[in-house]
């Protein structure tokens, strides 16, 4: 259905991926061939997978503009840029902003060599995210109560709340060590609890560089009380045992000890070391 949809206004081809690292191959060739629009059907992975492929060469004026149809498990990136959740209404956006030429450029972050368009994470939550990747491998579905369950159980027995493992630097600023974790956002929110977004970096943007949440503490009334706060539509995150950086263009995270580092959900190994970079207006999606 939907494709007929799109047929009616486009000359359409139609790949089904296989795999994964699939998205990422068909989006590279389209870049590379002269498409004008990769239309990504999925979850925040697939749409993970289309972005690193579209700039497999790098930045460039003329590549495929991307649009999202949402279909996965999780569908932040989409809901973020207000894309109807039902794919139905999805499409009829997306051939809406065809016909009257509705588009935008945003920025993205990077970290290391991969580009992530809405989060990123060092530390805790990375590591939540290999513990529901390790349930989903296993066959064991994933919903929004057990996605809660795994964090809480992480949280109380999973994880060590009382060494600090975490340093950040930034050009032309003094490092900041004694951090437990770090969450990054290319926008706000950062994710949704059920249909609550959470808001632990509020002031983030597509339209600026990075932000930064990252804990100095972690005792359980502070982490409740930072996830009440996020949970408001305006929070008042603050306190001498919190690092916050809004707008920040590049900056590198150093652990002790190795970490798990995940983006836009996808958890991507254990790292001891990674940079991040902002970059401005690179990628041209329609809205």
């Amino acid at each position: 259905m939907l494709t007929r949809a799109l047929a009616s206004d486009l000359d359409v081809r139609v790949v089904e991926t296989q795999n994964r690292g699939h998205a990422a191959a068909l989006a590279c060739h389209a870049a590379r061939d002269g498409f004008d629009l990769v239309v990504a059907q999925g979850g925040d992975g697939t749409v993970n997978e289309v972005v690193n492929g579209l700039l497999t060469d790098g930045p460039a004026p003329d590549l495929p503009a991307l649009a999202v149809v949402p279909g996965g498990s999780t569908n932040v990136f989409a809901r973020t840029l207000g894309i109807p959740n039902d794919p139905i209404e999805a499409t009829g956006e997306i051939l809406d902003a065809l016909r009257t030429g509705r588009s935008r450029r945003i920025g993205l972050g990077r970290v290391d060599d991969r580009w992530f368009t809405f989060t990123a994470g060092f530390g805790f939550d990375a590591e939540v995210v290999r513990r529901i990747e390790r349930r989903r491998r296993s066959g064991r579905g994933i919903t929004q109560a057990r996605y809660v369950r795994a964090a809480v159980t992480h949280f109380l027995v999973g994880t060590d709340r009382h060494h600090p493992a975490v340093t950040l630097e930034r050009p032309d600023a003094e490092p900041c060590d004694g951090i437990f974790f770090a969450i990054v956002s290319n926008t706000s929110p950062w994710t949704y609890l059920g249909a609550r977004p959470l808001r632990p970096t509020p002031e983030a943007s597509f339209d600026t560089a990075l932000d930064v949440f990252a804990p100095r503490r972690m005792g359980i009334l502070r982490t409740l009380g930072y996830l009440g706060q996020a949970l408001r539509e305006k929070p008042r995150l603050r306190g001498r045992r919190l690092l916050r950086l809004h707008d920040v263009a590049e900056f590198t995270l150093t652990a002790d000890r190795p970490l798990a580092l995940q983006v836009d959900g996808d958890h991507l190994g254990e790292r001891s070391q990674v940079r991040f970079t902002a970059v401005p207006e690179v990628l041209r999606v329609l809205t």
